[in-house]
């Protein structure tokens, strides 16, 4: 068999899981965030959503770093899995599942220092995002 492009898949990193949120409003459009200043890869464009807490589950990850980050409201129940990333950066793997929501109360309004933008499916190519989204916008170009 031939060998796949690429290097080897990287061993002995800690793995972080994280949740993001694929918000959909009634036109179509997808918000993105960006990364605000001070944080790693500050003003890349990313999908809104953070680490899963010791014992948390994806789903409740995502509720609460939604209230947290953008101050909307919305249940486990209307998070559709849509997808997911697996990304070595040096100092620890990401795998990063994704929900497509198209329910939630209240107006995304940014809470930590980020700007938002709503934003077209064929947009989200042309915006430069953190190597771990880059893998998602096929799969949600296919949802939507």
């Amino acid at each position: 068999m031939d060998e796949c492009p690429g290097p080897a898949a990287a061993v002995g990193l800690p793995v972080v899981l994280v949740s993001c949120a694929v918000l959909v409003d009634a036109d179509g459009r997808v918000l993105v965030a960006e990364r605000p200043a001070g944080k790693p890869m500050a003003g890349l464009w990313e999908f809104p959503g953070g680490k899963l807490g010791e014992g948390e589950v994806p789903e409740a990850a995502l509720v609460r770093e939604l209230a947290e980050e953008l101050g909307i409201e919305t249940a486990a129940s209307c998070l559709a899995p849509c997808g997911f990333a697996s990304h070595a950066y040096p100092e620890f793997h990401l795998v990063m599942l994704a929900f497509a929501i198209r329910k939630w109360q209240g107006t995304p309004a940014p809470r930590e220092g980020q700007r938002l933008r709503w934003v077209r499916v064929p947009e989200l190519f042309q915006l430069a995002m953190p190597p771990a989204d880059r893998p998602l916008l096929g799969q949600v170009a296919a949802l939507l």
